[in-house]
């Protein structure tokens, strides 16, 4: 693979499953050799957040997972759609949204992350309002599932 391929994961704060998403992706990435090949991202659809770090439920679950972390929320700009190649959301209000932003003639692939799952889990559900940090772990193992696959698909170029 020669080329860089762009990654962008979006939710609706940036602050709990994009970064999550994020930071499997960039371990994913490097545990398989493949950084210099990817540029990797997230951001919001709202603008809530941004310029936090993100949730402490999910840094504490990107941290108990050796994810190293350091962006903070952004909001997802009309440029994203021509820059990115791919751009994720996390469920179909998320693709709704991106796709109502998305400008005439862009270019990226706006998909849904949970398409990738083995499993067969479609959402990812946003553990925002959730008591404790259960939520932010189901995140992080689909998200590992998720990514695995997309990578997988992306290196054999069938996507």
């Amino acid at each position: 693979m020669s080329e860089t391929k762009k990654v962008l994961f979006v939710c609706l704060g940036n602050i709990c499953r994009s970064p999550i998403a994020e930071a499997v992706f960039v371990d994913v990435v490097s545990k398989q050799g493949h950084t210099a090949n990817f540029e990797i991202d997230s951001a919001a659809i709202g603008s809530w957040h941004v310029g936090r770090r993100p949730e402490h439920r999910a840094q504490s679950t990107m941290k108990k997972h050796g994810l190293a972390y350091s962006n903070t929320a952004r909001q997802i700009k009309k440029e994203d759609f021509n820059h990115y190649d791919y751009i994720f959301g996390m469920d179909d209000e998320n693709i709704g949204d991106l796709n109502s932003r998305s400008p005439t003639g862009s270019t990226a692939k706006i998909l849904l992350l949970g398409d990738f799952d083995p499993e067969g889990e479609r959402i990812i559900r946003d553990p925002y309002y959730d008591d404790g940090s259960a939520g932010f772990e189901k995140c992080y193992e689909q998200c590992v599932r998720c990514c695995s696959a997309f990578l997988t698909k992306v290196l054999a170029k069938e996507i």
